[in-house]
């Protein structure tokens, strides 16, 4: 009977325990919005063609400008382009500046995407990469948070700095150059996770 008893004991204290666990794994990935947002974030590299409204838009753009910087310097300049005519206009001028660019390689830089961003860094200032770094992640993270989907892009830079059209029709600031793009649009695909490597990360005692 007390071997009984005790295993009943032992199989509650189990159960409780395991119930815990459950819930802190509950609390701690699947009832937080902001972990939640950005583990289920994921690149997309595939759009419908859908617009998204310009109050959607504003609402990330502020979202980006409040990101953390060095010393609120704000050393960072952003530009959409939100409209199929601008975006022609936009990549028109980007293969005037690199001809030697094969047929569809500026636009697939882009992805396709409906929607243009390009950040542009302060070059005098050397802490501004960082700065535009924390931004691209704002704008991405708002973006998935309001269903929109998002590619941070390096490739499209270059063609950008090769043509004078472009950065003329862009018109940044003096001593600020393009750093990030990002494509933004409603997804048409939906990617799995791919592996992260925690043993990257290591805590020092």
């Amino acid at each position: 009977m007390k071997t009984l008893k005790r295993f009943f004991t032992l199989l509650c204290f189990v159960v409780v325990l395991f119930s815990c666990n459950e819930q802190e794994n509950t609390v701690s990935k699947d009832g937080n919005a902001v972990i939640e947002n950005i583990m289920s974030r994921r690149s997309i590299r595939k759009y419908l063609a859908k617009p998204i409204d310009r109050e959607v838009l504003n609402t990330i753009m502020e979202c980006g400008i409040n990101a953390p910087n060095a010393i609120n310097r704000q050393a960072w300049e952003v530009r959409v382009i939100d409209n199929k005519e601008a975006i022609a206009k936009f990549y028109t001028a980007l293969q005037q500046g690199n001809p030697q660019a094969q047929a569809n390689a500026i636009e697939g830089s882009f992805r396709g995407a409906p929607v243009l961003v390009i950040i542009a860094n302060d070059t005098t200032f050397n802490y501004s990469p960082l700065d535009c770094g924390i931004m691209c992640e704002n704008i991405m993270l708002s973006a998935w948070s309001m269903g929109v989907g998002s590619v941070c892009l390096g490739s499209p830079v270059g063609y950008i700095k090769n043509s004078p059209q472009a950065m003329q029709m862009l018109g940044f600031s003096e001593n600020y150059e393009p750093l990030i793009c990002i494509g933004l649009g409603y997804p048409d695909e939906t990617p799995a996770a791919k592996p992260r490597d925690m043993s990257k990360v290591k805590f020092i005692d």
